[in-house]
């Protein structure tokens, strides 16, 4: 029996000069192509003498087969998702989203050549870091700005340039891990610095630092706690009695800030972010933190601070390692310059999502579960209160009212319709809750919502 259907597998040749083979190579790499017929084929004879196969597939089916696997292996891993889960800051799904503004400016440096290390007005080779250096004075009041690739490599710069063979004094309670396990202890001992714990993980005093300071003292550290709060029975140490610490004994002072808040949310009653020119005025005299959280700008590690520290940082080696290129550059001076006026700023998308009224997206949600029953028949569509978050590590106390679509699914369960909508050529990520798969409109952009509403529908198609 197996070899009957062994002999009974098209000859290669009679699959080459079929009318389906010839289409499918004209739309994909012959090569590829070839590649994947093969394993195809190996397969197919694998699954006969295993006895999992009873009949062998037509040349026809054999190439539809081939030409989907194919096709998979030519689309790019990295695509457009439909972000319906309502975490604003989602960091499995790419963070913030990029302005218009950004979004032009790293098209214009991406189609043509750039000043990127070329200085105009002199006619001579100039630095990348200048193109991001005035506007970030301008917002902060710094004396000098530096942009490497992420906040992780700018919290790793500042430790190896400013304290290498030298103890770091921070709270134990403010020894962080974020997502991807970075650990400040971790870079830390990797920078070459020594960690200097102090205090409690809950109660931390300055006299605790003080009692650390010694001959091999180099740099006195804060971190922002940024995805976790820690309450109750609590004390820890203000930013202007450290700073008045480090001055007192010549020390450096170091503000590891995280989420890179410029624009001011006080009116919606939340707190808890540190407003980066606001800290940079307690005297500190470095601070970092992320360009693609609260910005709202491209992936970037921003230092700000004392001239002669971000001299120092730019003359270290592992500054070349840790450079940005001319996208991430032309991304963030973009958003930086709408961050000079609030009413701009408030059309950074990171920051429209937060500040949209709720009202706003229940009127949005209504009109989505609207188009969905009427080409969902085989599910329910209502609008109901959900919670938002912002995400990546910021805010977390914050709880966003908003509204969202809850889908009840009649011909299959919650977790093959969440499968199906997650495996889309537009992919839609959403939650389930409460026996329902949520649709949080929150954090779907108005351009997408007919693309939302057709890949739900299509997700529905020939499932009856």
């Amino acid at each position: 029996m197996p070899n009957n259907l062994l002999r009974q597998i098209p000859k290669v040749d009679s699959i080459l000069e079929s009318a389906g083979w010839v289409s499918l190579v004209s739309a994909c790499p012959e090569s590829i192509a070839k590649d994947v017929l093969r394993e195809h084929l190996d397969s197919l004879r694998l699954d006969i003498r295993e006895g999992r196969m009873d009949s062998v597939p037509s040349i026809d089916e054999i190439v539809t087969a081939v030409g989907i696997r194919a096709a998979a292996l030519i689309e790019p891993g990295l695509k457009r998702v439909i972000n319906a889960t309502g975490v604003i800051i989602h960091t499995n799904l790419g963070r913030s989203l990029l302005a218009r503004r950004a979004v032009n400016a790293i098209m214009r440096v991406a189609m043509g050549y750039s000043n990127l290390e070329y200085d105009i007005e002199k006619g001579a080779r100039g630095s990348r870091y200048d193109h991001c250096r005035s506007v970030l004075r301008r917002l902060t009041g710094a004396e000098d700005a530096l942009v490497v690739n992420n906040n992780a490599g700018a919290v790793f710069l500042t430790l190896n340039t400013l304290a290498e063979g030298k103890e770091v004094i921070i709270s134990r309670g403010e020894l962080i891990e974020i997502g991807g396990s970075f650990r400040i202890p971790d870079v830390m001992k990797k920078s070459g610095a020594v960690l200097r714990e102090v205090g409690t993980t809950n109660r931390t005093y300055i006299e605790d630092f003080e009692r650390a300071i010694g001959d091999n003292t180099g740099l006195i550290m804060k971190a922002h706690t940024s995805n976790y709060r820690i309450r109750g029975f609590t004390h820890d140490v203000s930013s202007e009695e450290l700073v008045a610490l480090g001055k007192r004994y010549n020390i450096p002072t170091y503000y590891d800030t995280g989420s890179g808040l410029f624009y001011n949310f006080e009116g919606l009653g939340v707190s808890g972010e540190p407003l980066i020119p606001d800290e940079l005025k307690k005297g500190f005299d470095v601070i970092s933190f992320s360009g693609d959280k609260l910005l709202g700008a491209p992936q970037a590690g921003i230092v700000i601070g004392e001239k002669d520290c971000l001299e120092a940082m730019k003359k270290n080696p592992m500054t070349r390692a840790l450079r940005p290129d001319k996208f991430t550059l032309a991304g963030l001076e973009a958003t930086l310059l709408l961050c000079l006026d609030p009413d701009s700023a408030a059309g950074i998308p990171t920051i429209r999502m937060i500040l949209e009224e709720k009202a706003a997206v229940t009127k949005r949600a209504q009109r989505i579960a609207s188009q969905l029953r009427k080409k969902c028949p085989h599910a329910g569509a209502s609008v109901i209160d959900v919670n938002s978050e912002v995400g990546g590590g910021s805010f977390p106390d914050m709880v966003i009212p908003s509204a969202g679509v809850a889908l009840e699914p009649r011909t299959m369960t919650l977790a093959a319709l969440e499968a199906k909508l997650r495996r889309l050529p537009l992919p839609v990520i959403a939650r389930i809750e409460k026996e329902r798969l949520i649709l949080d409109i929150r954090t779907v952009l108005a351009e997408d919502e007919g693309d939302l509403v057709a890949a739900v529908a299509g997700a529905f198609q020939n499932d009856r």
